[in-house]
């Protein structure tokens, strides 16, 4: 039998080992009728400092039958029969076309992949070793590259990360995606830890195995080869051009687009694909020392090498809004993340070790379709767009982000100078108030939380805590609804997929809607004639 025990707590200085023993404990039996055992959790308990504890779930498999506690610690593992995943019986003529090679789409081609249908992968930027040294010079030089960027090319955004597995949804394919980035060469701890990360340096070399086995199974990848047009012919999905000179057929085709792909979106409205606004977030990057933070949620404990770095979440419900922590990326940096000119966008991202100087966090306010001025669909978009500009026509005009010490952003001035928290942004900054770059109903509500979120973490309001301007790409401004069938609503063989088709709000959540729509299309389609 198979049998999850939770809950099993142990002090940071409690050897590993401990683990097996502690679990024999509670089930009542000795570590020779252990057929199995692995460590499927570990989380952090610092809620009674300093009696920090490490907690664990573990499987143990063993041929004994032993009559068990009812208890919820104690839960017999039981083979849950699935759905055998049978293809379609509707003949592909082409292969599928995926668009785009963030998550959802590398996810959606791999899958296709492994069940013979020969996906081809189309990206509007380059491959993540080219793309590593296009990012790289703009953060040197300011010199954009409007189809390169953080937000476009192999991996999208999320590889300019902390590469957080962390999310809110219970689903089966969880299971698949820690697996599969493990096997493309992600640490082991991914498939156990309560909070995983890849790191954004580590997550480079999964994306490149995760591209060579989509080869391996049959795939293609192509790089510089953006979407300009999709061809539709009676309401049914018939290919699409790329780069205005070349058509590509297919029936079926993924829109795994990501979340800023602007001039994408307004294509695919102008073929009449249904777009609505959305709902999101916009804010600012704060930063502060990582060893304060590790104290603050730690205590006298925050240098054991049990804990690694510390992170945090806040969220206050305020005049009608939610103030929040997002994407927060201990020992990380804060980068420039703009995809066009003219535009200053921040984001977070962190090494796998996690060592760096300052822990950053978007602190960011919700806005709603009402805020975005005017009812077309991608309004959302015009919105971001609009404090975007602002916050580099406040920064100088010359690509430098607008920074502020939290003191003088609550006063309404701009700082002189820093304070014990130096700015890690990888681009340039300048001095002035980020009150100019971003609507009221945001600032005042991320000013009255600061109260709170002091008590929760005593010291974040501190007046030297750094603001960097501006965070708006928090997720989609839009959604493309979808039917049950999971097509594009009006469009046969169109599936909308992952963050930028509004399903989807981080690494994992996006590449388990991209395992989704590919079950969809096997169960659908056939391969046997690709």
């Amino acid at each position: 039998m198979k049998i999850i025990v939770h809950n099993i707590k142990m002090t940071l200085d409690d050897p590993i080992e401990n683990l097996k023993r502690l679990a024999c404990k509670k089930l009542k039996i000795t570590q020779e009728d252990m057929k199995h055992f692995k460590i499927v959790k570990e989380s952090v308990d610092a809620r009674k400092k300093p009696d920090i504890k490490m907690v664990y779930s573990v499987l143990v498999e063993t041929e004994k039958r032993i009559p068990l506690p009812n208890n919820n610690d104690i839960k017999v593992l039981n083979k849950e029969d699935e759905i055998p995943l049978v293809h379609g019986n509707i003949y592909l003529n082409e292969r599928p076309l995926i668009i785009g090679a963030g998550p959802s789409g590398l996810f959606a081609s791999l899958m296709l992949a492994q069940y013979g249908y020969k996906p081809l992968l189309i990206e509007r930027g380059e491959c993540v070793e080219n793309r590593t040294v296009i990012v790289n010079k703009y953060w040197s030089d300011g010199q954009l590259d409007q189809e390169t960027n953080v937000q476009f090319g192999e991996g999208g955004a999320g590889t300019f990360s902390d590469g957080k597995l962390t999310t809110r949804i219970n689903d089966r394919r969880s299971d698949i995606v820690l697996n599969e980035f493990y096997k493309s060469g992600a640490h082991e701890e991914i498939l156990y830890k309560g909070k995983p990360h890849i790191g954004s340096d580590v997550l480079k070399k999964v994306v490149v195995n995760m591209r060579n086995r989509i080869i391996e199974y049959g795939g293609e990848v192509m790089f510089n080869s953006k979407v300009t047009k999709l061809l539709i012919k009676n309401n049914k999905v018939v290919g699409v051009t790329i780069n205005d000179c070349e058509n590509i057929s297919s029936q079926v085709v993924v829109l795994a687009i990501g979340h800023s792909a602007r001039d994408t979106f307004k294509s695919l409205y102008e073929s009449g694909v249904e777009f609505v606004q959305k709902p999101f977030s916009i804010g600012v990057r704060i930063e502060h020392p990582q060893e304060f933070i590790n104290m603050a949620q730690y205590g006298i404990s925050h240098n054991h090498n049990r804990l690694g770095a510390a992170d945090y979440q806040l969220f206050n419900k305020i005049s009608g809004r939610t103030a929040y922590s997002f994407c927060m990326c201990p020992g990380g940096v804060v980068v420039a993340s703009a995809s066009e000119e003219g535009m200053i966008v921040t984001n977070g991202m962190s090494d796998f070790a996690r060592n760096k100087e300052n822990a950053n966090s978007a602190l960011v306010v919700t806005v709603e379709p009402g805020d975005f001025g005017n009812s077309h669909p991608l309004a959302g978009v015009e919105f971001q767009r609009k404090w975007e500009k602002m916050a580099y026509d406040i920064g100088g005009n010359n690509s430098s982000a607008p920074v502020q010490r939290l003191e003088d952003f609550i006063s309404g001035r701009p700082s002189k100078k820093t304070g014990i928290v130096k700015p890690s942004y990888t681009g340039k900054t300048s001095f002035a108030d980020i009150n100019l770059c971003l609507p009221s109903f945001v600032t005042e509500p991320m000013k009255k939380s600061m109260g709170f979120f002091d008590s929760r973490i005593k010291g974040f309001a501190d007046g030297d805590a750094l603001l960097t301007g501006v965070e708006t790409r928090t997720s989609s401004p839009v959604r493309i609804p979808r039917g049950d069938t999971l097509e594009a609503v009006g469009i046969k063989g169109l599936y909308p997929a992952g963050e930028g088709a509004g399903y989807a709000g981080g690494i994992m959540s996006a590449s388990i809607d991209g395992i989704r729509i590919a079950e969809q299309i096997i169960r659908t389609y056939s391969s046997d004639r690709l």
